[in-house]
């Protein structure tokens, strides 16, 4: 069983997780990956042996850009978790990743979930979180060994509108 400490957390990933192991060795290696459908093809984000397509049980890892567009957003103003209470306020990102963005359907795509962050790897300003940026992937390399997948701002143009929660 792996082990291992992510800002005071205890994280264990068992040998025999399909889950999750897949995603944080290839983590380790700065490479984002999800699970893609060996039977009809569609990729996913969210755990889970099934295809929610077709709900076939033939899946593999396979690894993709990293590069997206923040399709919704959550300010964590206050945090339970001990473990990330001095990073709030701080940005929860769903990103719909560009490799199958509108499909199955126009209101499909591949989306996961993470935290924004800012170059530094520190939470990126609630300014400059809007829905229709655009995002690429970058690893956060913990002492124990472990790396997390987050996103950061790219800098890149936005494909449409894009659409801000001002208080």
């Amino acid at each position: 069983m792996a082990n291992y400490e992510y800002r005071g957390q205890l994280l264990t990933i068992p040998e025999n997780d399909s889950e999750y192991r897949g995603y944080f060795e290839a983590a380790g290696e700065h490479k984002l990956v999800v699970k893609k459908c060996g039977n009809c093809g569609l990729m996913r984000g969210e755990p889970g042996p099934g295809c929610p397509w077709c709900t076939s049980l033939d899946w593999e890892w396979v690894e993709v850009s990293g590069k997206g567009t923040i399709y919704s957003y959550q300010i964590v103003a206050h945090t339970v978790v001990p473990a990330l209470k001095d990073l709030a306020p701080f940005a929860i990102v769903l990103v719909e990743l560009d490799e199958q963005s509108g499909q199955p359907t126009s209101e499909d795509g591949l989306r996961i979930v993470a935290n924004l962050l800012d170059a530094d790897l520190k939470p990126e300003k609630e300014e400059k979180v809007s829905i229709g940026a655009r995002v690429e992937v970058i690893f956060d390399d913990e002492p124990g060994g472990i790396s997390i997948p987050h996103f950061k701002l790219s800098g890149e143009e936005p494909r449409g509108d894009t659409w801000q929660h001002i208080i």
